[in-house]
């Protein structure tokens, strides 16, 4: 922080990310120097064959280059590991020594050239072990070129030539507001282009039509608002990632169980949380069935292809309403082992995946006496993109005061569902079949979304349905919706889970609090990386340094880093919330809210290691603003996956009495504990 500025552009790559590359190629270097050195002192008196006058000019101009190699690595490590990662100024030579290291390629690639004719030259005939010798040091001079020019087109930012300008401009010249506001409108265009052409290249295997071009352009625009406004390059997200988790835990370490407590809403009758756990650790197969194959081999990696191979070779196209690519059945037969219905018990089944359409099927679960639509969750390109469209979209419902506004993406994946299930008679066909049963709506993930805001849209029509949301996305309601849905929309969450957190607001507050991280640490990037790996592999105490604004640093935010007149940082809504240390004054984004009531279980102990570990959950009624922070965890990820949900579920089915809807049907999904 800022990049490193080079041949008038700057790079996705700062002057203190060089300490581990550089102190890697470095030892390579001198165990390289050490080997050649002691095999030119062994034969210097024997170079006295056909070609030997040449091999030892070889190996003498390869260990002063090699010595000039070494010497401008341990330049480059030892100036990289000055300084901070807010005060570039003991770095400010960096550049010169990057420009005098790329030199040296040129030698050295010429020297490798001469090495590979001299291999290859069959009239040598000096000693064997100097010949593999020499050859190893050409394969070893051109796989360092080749990693190096890889590390360069990565590090390599499209932006990169438009920022150095953008900066050199405001520096040079006093402009004007209009002329600066002219200069960022062009930044932020060009950059919405080069995110486009990278969703585009990303997504190329799924089409370019009419669709896809809105959402790709769309996701282009959020992606370039929310990194516009700052010049961090990926290592400085991961040290204040790494940061931001210490802090959070030695707060989470410091809490009074009394306040933990006081997040939980005071509910009057304690048997209504054990029938919905009791139900929603029902409803959780369906869920889950939703993903097909694929969840149903990994959760059953010995014996899941074996059960599959009877369905997979049977054709029940002819018999079912099955939509979408499952030619081989393994999807259905998937379904079938999950849920443990029978072949009639399903009304509708759709594997039809594309941009705002995502698969669904719909059952009837007698068990509950119940007609279940289960929708699934993220799994190809064209859900995620879906999940990035974030922008929000009006969701105009009856009876609702206030604004109504949801997830674009999700709303519009609702819809197509609601479409299918209403003008397509889905519905009206299943309820001839079972004109006694209620409707039941169930998902995860992008599912829990879609089911939330189908559940919305249906309410009207069919008021005692009810929708069970495991893992839903953050951002989904607008607070009057949010609260609406509370009637009838059940949301279940488990420990650390990224995805109920993930909002835009939330999204801007993390990006505001890592700003905040990096510039108060008074500590260089590379100790905080070392710490921060060692305490997420083995874990300890957390690190004790500065890391929150207080009196003594407020003045260092107040000015320009080492001087740099970087307007993406200091004239945007994040810096000017560091410095000012309030919230601005409009909102970048709405603020979107978790659906319905909200359940969220909890470890309460675990013993053992990886899958053979035996976790203790707990469960309590929570409020939404418990999530209005992401929370950084190594479980955040894998407190979202579906087996883990069904899992925690069980589990605590299995402790509570009076949990008679848990009770599972054979040849349903295992679950791996991780």
């Amino acid at each position: 922080m800022p990049g490193l500025q080079l041949f008038g552009r700057r790079w996705a790559i700062a002057s203190d990310d060089l300490v581990f590359p550089g102190a890697f190629e470095l030892l390579v270097r001198v165990i390289w120097w050490i080997g050649v050195l002691v095999l030119y002192s062994v034969h210097k008196g024997h170079f006295d064959c056909l070609g030997g006058a040449l091999l030892q000019s070889y190996f003498i101009v390869l260990l002063v280059m090699l010595g000039a190699v070494i010497c401008c690595m341990s330049s480059i490590v030892y100036i990289s590991m000055q300084g901070t990662i807010s005060n570039p100024g003991p770095r400010k030579c960096m550049p010169k020594l990057v420009y005098i290291r790329l030199a040296l390629y040129i030698p050295e690639f010429a020297w490798a050239i001469m090495g590979a004719i001299w291999v290859s030259d069959n009239g040598v005939q000096c000693d064997k072990t100097v010949v593999h010798v020499i050859l190893l040091t050409v394969i070893a001079s051109w796989l360092i070129m080749l990693f190096t020019t890889i590390a360069i087109v990565i590090v390599f930012d499209p932006l990169g030539r438009k920022k150095a300008l953008y900066y050199v401009r405001d520096e040079d010249h006093n402009l004007e507001s209009s002329q600066s506001d002219q200069l960022l409108y062009n930044f932020k265009k060009t950059a919405t282009r080069v995110w486009e052409t990278r969703i585009r290249l990303l997504c190329c295997c799924i089409g370019n039509d009419n669709d896809n071009r809105v959402a790709f352009s769309s996701i282009a625009q959020l992606l370039t608002s929310y990194f516009a406004d700052t010049d961090l390059v990926p290592s400085d997200i991961a040290a204040g990632l790494t940061l931001l988790h210490q802090e959070q835990d030695k707060v989470e370490l410091s809490r009074d169980p009394d306040e933990v407590l006081s997040q939980s809403p005071s509910h009057p009758v304690r048997d209504d949380l054990e029938v919905e756990l009791g139900k929603a650790a029902h409803y959780m197969q369906f869920a889950a069935a939703a993903y097909g194959w694929p969840l149903y081999v990994y959760s059953n990696p010995v014996t899941g292809l074996c059960k599959l191979c009877g369905e997979c070779c049977q054709s029940r196209r002819a018999q079912h309403d099955i939509v979408g690519g499952d030619n081989l059945n393994c999807h259905f037969g998937s379904i079938l082992q999950t849920t443990g219905l029978q072949y009639r018990d399903f009304i509708h089944i759709s594997f039809h995946n594309r941009i705002y359409e995502i698969p669904f099927f719909v059952a009837l679960d007698h068990k509950t006496e119940a007609i279940l639509v289960a929708i699934r969750g993220t799994l190809s390109l064209e859900d995620v993109l879906t999940d990035l469209s974030a922008d929000c979209e009006n969701l105009h419902t009856d009876g609702v005061d206030g604004d109504c506004f949801s997830h674009k993406g999700i709303c519009q994946a609702a819809s197509y569902i609601y479409r299918r299930l209403i003008n397509d008679g889905i519905l009206n066909q299943a309820f001839t079949v079972a004109p006694e049963y209620k409707l039941v709506i169930v998902g995860h993930s992008l599912g829990a979304g879609a089911a939330s805001v189908l559940a919305v849209q249906l309410r009207s029509s069919f008021p005692t349905l009810k929708c069970y949301a495991f893992s839903p996305p953050g951002g989904l309601f607008s607070k009057a919706l949010a609260d609406y849905s509370k009637n009838f929309i059940i949301s279940i969450i488990v420990g650390k889970d990224l995805v109920p957190r993930l909002s835009l607001p939330n999204m801007e507050d993390l990006k505001n609090r890592i700003l905040r991280m990096v510039v108060n640490c008074n500590r260089p990037k590379y100790q905080i990386l070392l710490h921060g790996c060692w305490y997420e592999i083995f874990g300890g105490n957390p690190d004790d340094f500065p890391t929150e604004l207080d009196g003594r640093n407020m003045a260092s935010l107040t000015q320009p880093l080492l001087a740099e007149q970087t307007l993406l940082v200091q004239k945007s809504s994040s810096y000017n919330t560091l410095t000012d240390g309030s919230s601005p004054e409009s909102p970048r984004y709405p603020h979107l809210y978790l659906p319905g009531k909200i359940i969220h279980i909890t470890e309460d102990s675990r013993s053992g290691w990886l899958c053979f570990s035996d976790v203790k959950y707990n469960a309590r009624w929570s409020k939404e603003t418990a999530f209005s922070s992401i929370y950084i965890s190594p479980r955040m990820i894998t407190d979202h996956m579906p087996d883990i949900v069904l899992s925690a579920l069980r589990s605590l089915c299995q402790e509570r009495s009076g949990c008679g809807p848990c009770q599972t049907p054979p040849h349903v999904l295992r679950t791996n504990q991780v």
